[in-house]
């Protein structure tokens, strides 16, 4: 049992040795009311504001093809129940492997005891402290069922994986190193709070990832893409293999034998697709209710106030088909909404959970997300991105005179209260309006507060990619995205 004010580490229950693929466990359902609704009503009789219950089950599979062997094969079963108390502004959270009535009881006593509260006496029983039992189940999971099942078995996984880093040695040239990697991530969870909440859902997480490093001489080069999709069982079988590896080496041979680029404040143009990840990292978490709860936001009293050039519409949400941070219900129970944060370049609102409702009075956007069970919710991003403009990504490019097109963007490092820095993976320079040669070692740097103002034109070309995110409640499945964009000054780093 992990007990925490905050988050925990994950934890996983051993796989069976027999079946390294499957995980077979009684689902959650409505038969689980009556021991919920004790629990509930037992936190809410000991002086509670309110009381969650998160449970979950867990069936992960990872596999790693390095050059034409498979090299790793990761399967990772997991159970557990994450209770959370609030009382005022308060909280406490633990999260428990034991889902026995004696287990989530005890579970439930220690987070109490955070606040300084006590469990009632067991006599009596039914409900209590003027909890008033759950509503209907709201079961999302019903449609799901059979997704685990309809995913492909390892030996087609495999093969399939091997079909990739068998296309990069046909379409590149100069590889040292091919490597390919697949994950599949299946979860389902049941959700019951004390004001009724009591939602079931199922989700289905697939990506797979191409990665070569190029190698001639003093001329090196690495690049590597990921693709994924959430709730399509068919995703893997599905995947453009060939595409994929035409993608990655094209660019890892333009890249090979690229001058540096020299540094200096440029303006730049940014593609679409991952190009969004500037925007997530350095804009979008100084968005989220957690960093108003920390006063590490310099947006916290700027709703109805400009933040971004007049170009820039940013949004939220969590509806879009297939979308990696799409879902049908949060880690709160609450369905997901489209949630407009920057309009015209004036600030809208926050994300917010329940947390952040309670502290910073930021209504709750279904935007209350967790890695697991071992995590508290918190404000988290779910599918962001800079809506289309009008103009076409030829004209942006048109637009400079001397500066720098990002095709495609790399890793990178944002600090509290927005800086950042992110190195360009494919990068060309432009000259009269023109895309000339391409260059690499370029990294761009800034502040989200500086550079959102500088975005002055956007493209009509709006395009999603799938990514990972990091943060207070663990890493949770997102979507960055944006058309092209132009930022009128940027730092660009480089030799």
């Amino acid at each position: 049992m992990v007990a925490s004010a905050t988050s925990a580490g994950p934890g996983t229950t051993s796989p069976d040795p027999g079946d390294a693929t499957r995980f077979t466990a009684a689902r959650f359902d409505a038969t689980w009311r009556p021991r919920l609704e004790a629990l509930l009503g037992s936190g809410s009789a000991a002086g509670a504001d309110l009381v969650e219950v998160f449970l979950e089950r867990t069936d992960h599979l990872g596999v790693l093809a390095e050059q034409d062997a498979i090299t790793s094969v990761s399967p990772a079963f997991g159970k557990g129940a994450g209770i959370r108390v609030f009382r005022g502004e308060r909280d406490g959270f633990v999260s428990t492997n034991d889902l026995s009535d004696a287990g989530l009881r005890r579970a439930l006593e220690q987070a109490l005891g955070m606040l300084g509260l006590q469990l009632p006496s067991l006599a009596g029983g039914g409900l209590a402290g003027g909890f008033g039992g759950l509503a209907d189940l709201r079961d999302f999971a019903a449609a799901k069922e059979d997704w685990l099942r309809r995913c492909p078995e390892l030996r087609e996984a495999t093969g399939k994986l091997l079909e990739g880093t068998g296309l990069l040695e046909r379409h590149g040239s100069h590889l040292q190193v091919r490597r390919g990697s697949y994950a599949r991530d299946w979860q389902e969870v049941l959700v019951a709070a004390s004001d009724g909440t009591f939602g079931r859902d199922i989700r289905l997480h697939q990506s797979v990832g191409l990665n070569v490093l190029a190698a001639d001489g003093e001329h090196r080069s690495s690049v590597g893409r990921r693709y994924g999709t959430s709730g399509r069982p068919d995703d893997l079988r599905e995947w453009n293999a060939d595409g994929s590896a035409q993608e990655v080496c094209e660019s890892a041979g333009t890249m090979l034998y690229a001058d540096y680029v020299e540094a200096g404040q440029l303006p730049v143009v940014l593609a679409n697709r991952f190009g969004g990840v500037i925007f997530h990292e350095a804009c979008g978490h100084l968005l989220e209710t957690t960093q108003v709860e920390r006063g590490t936001t310099p947006f916290a009293d700027k709703v109805g106030e400009p933040i971004a050039h007049a170009a820039v519409t940013a949004i939220d949400e969590g509806l879009s088909d297939g979308a990696f941070g799409s879902l049908s219900m949060d880690d709160e129970g609450m369905e997901p909404q489209r949630t407009v944060l920057i309009e015209n370049g004036v600030l809208q609102r926050f994300l917010s959970d329940r947390a952040g409702e309670r502290r910073t009075g930021h209504g709750r956007t279904g935007s209350g997300r967790r890695q697991g069970h071992t995590f508290a919710a918190a404000s988290r991003m779910r599918n962001t991105y800079i809506a289309a403009g009008p103009h076409t990504p030829e004209e942006l490019i048109a637009s400079v005179d001397r500066g720098l097109y990002c095709k495609a963007m790399g890793g990178g490092s944002v600090g509290p209260t927005g800086q950042f820095n992110f190195a360009v993976e494919e990068g060309y320079l432009i000259e009269n309006g023109q895309l000339t040669k391409p260059v690499k070692g370029a990294t761009l740097i800034g502040e989200a507060k500086e550079v959102m103002p500088r975005i002055s034109m956007c493209a009509n070309d709006l395009e999603l990619a799938a990514g990972f995110c990091g943060s207070v409640s663990g890493s949770v499945f997102v979507t960055v995205g944006q058309p092209h964009i132009k930022v009128d000054s940027i730092t660009v780093g480089g030799r």
